[in-house]
């Protein structure tokens, strides 16, 4: 955990989060400024800057990233659609340098997107 990273602290507790799921793994949040009606982040605990981050090791992590994910999609009631966003590092949109995974939809999305 980062002390200065604003999704440790929500994972800490310290910041407030409409959570929509949480394991010892990972937690999914409504994104606080959404892009559609529905836009759920879901991150790690284990604190990796960006996906570039993640190595041999987090293997498992990123696994249960995805299956979180679409487990978390279907729950939503998504099931004409939604998209998957990671965004990494700068150039790539990322604002928040701690792994997140974009679950939006709830609406018909353009492409491209950005």
């Amino acid at each position: 955990m980062s002390d200065d990273c604003l999704f440790c602290n929500i994972i800490a507790g310290d910041v407030p989060a409409d959570k929509v799921y949480e394991d010892e793994h990972l937690l999914a949040f409504r994104d606080i400024n959404p892009a559609a009606p529905t836009h759920i982040l879901v991150i790690p605990k284990k604190h990796l800057a960006s996906v570039m981050d993640a190595d041999a090791a987090d293997r498992e992590l990123m696994g249960r990233l995805l299956l979180a994910a679409n487990a978390i999609a279907a729950e939503q009631g998504l099931d004409e659609g939604f998209r998957y966003v990671i965004n990494t590092g700068d150039l790539g949109g990322q604002t928040v340098f701690h792994l997140h995974l974009h679950i939006i939809g709830g609406r018909r999305l353009s492409w491209p997107p950005g």
